[in-house]
């Protein structure tokens, strides 16, 4: 089978940037100082986060869950997009990254959105079914530790409203996923939590990257 999918070069990705990446100042504030942390790879890219807000907006979502919130960038744009009455349960095991956007949240006006809730993140979505959230979500982003991403994904169905979107973040690992000679915990986990999610007849997946040509999706204002 001939590959369809374009080579998406350094210099075509920043020109993908430059034609299609409309951030909030703010948004673009943090993530540039993330950019100068230790652990920047951690953030989600600027055109994936893009995108999310623009699921977001498609489905008119007011309730989302966040499993890894990093420094909050893809937090804060998420609720500049959502409306005022929006809810966003942020999860991440310690505030010491989350500290750095919490500025960024307040002077964007939507702290009062983010319900962030440091603690393991299983405990913290056992309690949410505890609690009776099950079928609440209208989106749910997993972004954390590799080797619990079935386990996110297990509450995360019973989480998410029937017709809900779960995103799940880092399928491909940086393309190690077909290395054999990797054998790594966290692309071990990847690998298996791939080939579980193939078979589950419980959903509709899909998965992104670079589709053939370029390919944009308008939703008119």
């Amino acid at each position: 089978m001939a590959k369809a999918s374009l080579n998406l070069t350094d210099q075509l990705y920043e020109y993908l940037l430059q034609h299609s990446l409309r951030e909030p100042e703010l948004v673009r504030e943090l993530r540039e100082e993330t950019a100068r942390m230790l652990m920047y790879a951690m953030q989600t890219p600027p055109e994936e986060t893009q995108f999310i807000a623009w699921l977001l907006t498609l489905t008119n979502a007011k309730r989302m869950l966040e499993i890894g919130t990093f420094t909050g960038y893809t937090t804060l744009w998420a609720a500049l997009t959502m409306p005022d009455d929006a809810k966003i349960v942020a999860c991440d095991v310690a505030d010491k990254w989350v500290n750095v956007g919490k500025k960024y949240w307040q002077q964007a006006g939507v702290a009062h959105k983010i319900d962030l809730r440091i603690a393991p993140a299983l405990q913290t979505l056992d309690q949410l079914l505890q609690n009776h959230f099950a079928n609440y979500f209208d989106f749910v982003y997993i972004d954390a530790d590799k080797e619990n991403y079935w386990n996110y994904y297990e509450r995360a169905l019973m989480l998410v409203r029937p017709g809900g979107i779960i995103g799940i973040d880092n399928v491909l690992w940086g393309g190690s996923v077909v290395n054999e000679l990797n054998q790594s915990a966290d692309v071990k986990a990847i690998r298996e939590f791939n080939q579980r999610l193939h078979q589950d007849q419980r959903i509709a997946a899909m998965s992104l990257h670079p589709i053939g040509d370029g390919l944009t999706l308008v939703i008119r204002k």
